[in-house]
């Protein structure tokens, strides 16, 4: 049975340390079932929450690691505005500085030289994924873990609300030309692929974010897109500092414990 489990932490770097061990576990587990441990970044200030500790961690096997992304913007991958950028400056660069990269061609970045066409960029990420997602069965893929920020309007991955992208029940990954958050030119994750992971774990931080969360874990209000996240055979877990938590009254917070 899919559960949700709340932990609110001090501050944003206590959010830090125990997402890194959250991640750590997450992917000690999936190498130990199954040889590899298959992650879903976002961006936004969630890579710098989610790998500041992780990336010093020595217990973690990294050349088992299979990087994606939640969202991408279709932008050069040296832009300011890419998600993969974000990654590489916070864990995959300095991993690569001790000895201990994640393989080049186990990290599936977009081809940045299809940017002219949103649809273009999302069937070659399909690609990418399906190589590494392979089998009869294979309906959507599973991934380990996603890591997941949301937005001040609910927003997840680049699912903004009350956008078509929200009904989409087969494809894995989706062009987006009309984002409502710059740049609007992206590529995204659906929700099927979202909820078909093991672990879903959200990262929030700061009394602005609240009422957000309070929306969504508390109130479950269908009209914030990142609601409607629920692993059909995983479980969902939220990482806050205390201000982001402070709303909740339902799902009151828990004891972090691995």
């Amino acid at each position: 049975m899919s559960v949700t489990k709340v932990y609110s932490f001090e501050s944003n770097a206590h959010v830090s340390q125990a997402l890194g061990e959250f991640i750590a576990h997450a992917s000690s587990e999936a190498i130990a079932k199954h040889g590899r441990f298959t992650v879903a970044f976002s961006g936004g200030s969630l890579p710098a929450t989610a790998c500041k500790h992780l990336r010093d961690m020595q217990s973690v096997d990294f050349s088992k690691w299979y990087v994606f992304f939640a969202d991408e913007r279709c932008v050069g991958l040296d832009s300011v505005d890419s998600n993969f950028r974000l990654v590489r400056e916070e864990l995959l660069d300095p991993l690569m500085q001790q000895g201990r990269s994640v393989p080049a061609d186990q990290v599936m970045v977009i081809n940045d030289t299809l940017t002219d066409s949103t649809q273009q960029v999302a069937d070659d990420y399909l690609g990418k994924m399906q190589s590494v997602f392979t089998g009869a069965k294979t309906k959507f893929p599973e991934f380990d873990l996603v890591l997941l920020g949301i937005g001040p309007d609910g927003h997840t991955c680049s699912l903004f609300p009350n956008h078509p992208l929200l009904e989409e029940r087969t494809a894995w990954v989706a062009p987006i030309d009309d984002s409502p958050k710059e740049p609007p030119h992206r590529i995204t994750l659906t929700l099927p692929v979202v909820n078909h992971a093991r672990k879903v774990a959200f990262v929030a931080s700061g009394a602005g974010k609240a009422s957000t969360v309070r929306a969504i874990v508390d109130e479950r209000n269908v009209h914030l897109p990142a609601t409607h996240v629920a692993p059909v055979n995983g479980d969902t877990y939220w990482f806050l500092d205390h201000a982001a938590a402070k709303g909740l009254s339902v799902n009151k917070p828990s004891e972090f414990k691995l």
